[in-house]
């Protein structure tokens, strides 16, 4: 049975749950447009080969719009796009439910004491 019949989302997760992908669209969506080296500054610990890597993968999957200014000095913005948007309740679940992480870290301290 192929994955994705056995559990349907799956390939949402393969599309949206990458290593980067997820922090990139929630910066998206909480600050809205942003410009190249703002994204960078937000999510410091990701280098600018990833980011620059996700975002053409995010553009690809219509999930980002990257916008080109022809100014001197060229500038180029990022914002999400509605189909990103669409993922904002997916975001605030995942929100909520974040308070839940302390009791996963209590769960593994308990297996490791065991």
């Amino acid at each position: 049975m192929a994955p994705e019949l056995a559990c349907p989302i799956a390939p949402v997760v393969d599309v949206v749950f990458s290593r980067w992908t997820t922090p990139i669209l929630w910066t998206l969506n909480e600050f809205g447009r942003q410009r190249f080296v703002e994204l960078e500054r937000r999510i410091s610990t990701i280098t600018p080969k990833v980011l620059t890597e996700r975002l053409r993968r995010l553009e690809r999957d219509g999930l980002v719009v990257r916008t080109y200014h022809a100014e001197v000095p060229p500038r180029v913005e990022y914002e999400i796009s509605p189909l990103g948007r669409s993922l904002s309740p997916l975001f605030a679940a995942l929100t909520a439910w974040s308070p839940n992480l302390a009791k996963v870290e209590e769960a593994r301290r308990a297996y490791d004491a065991r």
